[in-house]
This record gives C-alpha cells, sequence and structure tokens, in this order.
C-alpha cells in the first residue's frame, strides 16, 4: 500500500504541472484586458491618463512581460503558496480565500450532510422494497426534483418563501445589526438565514445518491453470502445493515471523496442567488472582471484537491473492501 500511494503522489507532480499550463493557457486566450477592465477603460475612449495606468498596472502584476515568463513566476508563485493579489480589489487572493472559505464550507458541509443522512437511508428501503408501490413513488418524487434547476427554483423561493410570505430572509448570510447579538442568537439568525441555500443546495442530490445506494445495494443483496446469512436464520434487519450495506458503500465512498473539491468552489448559482459570499460568488465575480490571477488560484487549488482525493479514493476503497489490495 506505502509503494502505491508513493507512486500516485509521484504522479500528481506531472499532472499538477500539466493542469497549470492548461489553466494559464485558457485564461490567457479569454478576451478582454484585466488592466483596462479593472480601471474602468472601455474602447477608445480612456483618457492619456488612465492608459498610463493601465501600463503601469500591467508592469506592476507582470502583465506586459512574454507569456512564458508570466507562466513560470506564476508556477513558482503557486509553489510556494503565494497566489499574488487581486487586479481588481488588489487584495492578496490568499486573504480573500480565507475570508470567503468559512462561509462556502459551512454552506456545503450542511448540505451533504443532510444529503447523505436522508439519501442513504431512501435509497436502503428502496431496494428493500424493489419494484413495490413505496419504491415508485420515491423514484417518482426525486427525479420530480432532480428535473427543478436550481437556478429557478431558487427564485421560486426567494421570491415567495422570502418576499410573498417572509419566512426566510431573501439574500446575505446575516441580518442587519448582527455584531450587536448575544452569541446564541447570532448562531440562530446565521442558521436561518442557511435555510433556502442549503434547501437549494440539496434537493437535486437527493436523487442521485438515493439511485446510486439502491443499485448498489440491489447488486450486493443478491450475492451468494446474503443468501448464506438468511439460510442462517439471521434477521432480515441484521442482514440488510450488517452484511449488505457495508459491500454497498463502495459507490457512495467514490461520489463523497470527489465531493471535497466541490467543498472549496462552493455553489457559483446559489451564492449568486441569495448574494452570499462564498467561494462560489467569488469565483464568478472574478471570471467576470478578467481576474486572471483569482482564476488561476482557485481553479489550480481545486485540480489539486481534486489529484489528491483521487488518490484517498483508492486507498478508501481497499478500507471498505477487504478483497481489493494494492500489496
Amino acid at each position: 500500500m506505502r509503494a502505491y500511494i508513493l507512486r500516485r503522489l509521484l504522479l500528481v507532480v506531472p499532472s499538477f504541472l500539466g493542469i497549470t499550463f492548461i489553466v494559464f493557457s485558457v485564461m490567457m486566450l479569454t478576451p478582454g484586458d484585466p488592466a483596462r477592465l479593472a480601471l474602468g477603460m472601455h474602447g477608445e475612449l480612456a483618457t492619456e491618463k488612465t492608459r498610463v495606468a493601465a501600463e503601469e498596472m500591467r508592469e506592476l502584476y507582470g502583465l506586459n512581460k512574454p507569456k512564458y515568463q508570466q507562466y513560470l513566476i506564476w508556477l513558482k508563485n503557486i509553489v510556494t503558496l503565494n497566489f499574488g493579489k487581486s487586479t481588481t480589489t488588489h487584495q492578496p487572493i490568499s486573504e480573500k480565500i480565507a475570508q470567503r472559505l468559512p462561509i462556502t464550507l459551512a454552506l456545503n458541509v450542511c448540505a451533504l450532510t443532510i444529503v447523505y443522512v436522508v439519501a442513504i437511508p431512501i435509497g436502503v428501503f428502496a431496494a428493500v422494497k424493489q419494484n413495490s408501490f413505496a419504491d415508485r413513488v420515491i423514484t417518482f418524487v426525486l427525479f420530480l426534483l432532480y428535473s427543478m434547476p436550481a437556478i429557478w427554483l431558487g427564485t421560486m423561493a426567494m421570491v415567495y418563501l422570502g418576499g410573498t410570505l417572509g419566512w426566510f430572509p431573501i439574500g446575505g448570510k446575516s441580518s442587519p445589526g448582527h455584531e450587536d447579538m448575544t452569541f446564541v442568537a447570532f448562531i440562530l439568525d446565521r442558521l436561518w438565514h442557511m435555510v433556502l441555500p442549503v434547501t437549494v443546495m440539496t434537493y437535486a442530490g437527493f436523487a442521485s445518491l438515493s439511485r446510486y445506494m439502491r443499485s448498489s445495494m440491489l447488486e450486493v443483496i443478491r450475492q451468494d453470502y446474503i443468501r448464506t446469512a438468511r439460510a442462517k436464520g439471521l434477521r432480515e434487519r441484521t442482514v440488510i445493515l450488517r452484511h449488505a450495506l457495508r459491500n454497498s458503500l463502495i459507490p457512495i465512498v467514490t461520489i463523497s471523496i470527489m465531493a471535497i473539491p466541490g467543498l472549496l468552489g462552493g455553489s457559483v448559482i446559489v451564492e449568486s442567488i441569495f448574494n452570499i459570499n462564498g467561494m462560489g460568488l467569488m469565483f464568478l465575480e472574478a471570471v467576470l472582471k478578467r481576474d486572471y490571477y483569482t482564476v488561476m488560484a482557485l481553479s489550480t487549488v481545486g485540480a489539486f484537491l481534486v489529484l489528491l482525493c483521487l488518490i484517498l479514493m483508492d486507498v478508501m476503497y481497499a478500507v471498505v473492501d477487504p478483497r481489493i489490495s494494492y500489496d
């Protein structure tokens, strides 16, 4: 196992270099000059003063250097965990990430926890009751939810539940004056603001995850050792929970681990609709404003997390399924 993990870690290096080159090349091919956009210059209407300011900004951020030099400098900074400064806010990107990452993590961890707590029991129940009326009703309801676009459902929830009925706030993460609240009141206020965003982030995951769980469970309960366990006289609850459930979790392990990079990126749609200053909204703003260094930093960190998660996924396979060994 150790030799396998070491080989995979060594393969991360060329993969990471290839990813950084692709990310940099794509950003360089996008139209628009970040210096002009940051200064609000459009077309030929810019004055001589703003043109000089744009040239100074290009020199400050190294945008006037040859592309290969820009790539090497940026790669060196990334390796040393120096993400540079934003071309729009002139704030260190690492500080921006530190400010917004806890918000995105809170949203996504809550959403993923709810999805797994609800979807796994639903998938197990649907597999045990295969082709029954309950199984068909569950399938219909879940796929009905899955077919609803997040942008539409989020807008409807904000307009009716937040605006018309006034049950929930329509945006933001805290109420005005939250600085003067007690600790308990602040936590309750934050949870109240998270209800609609978390709901919109979770509803679609119920269908996909529960169907994965149902398919995996159906495959497992048809195995010979499950029939043997039933022939011994074990209770059905013991057969399902103790013998079948663990071996049916391999696809769920894959989905769970590959969801980790999504914790960094967050949900662009949900954070944009509800005006939540998380990583998703930060990425969208950076793309719209051609903030090269912010987009490249977030994309590279996300890609690096994917590479590490692939290794972690292989290790977890061996933990969940004792039949798998990399020795």
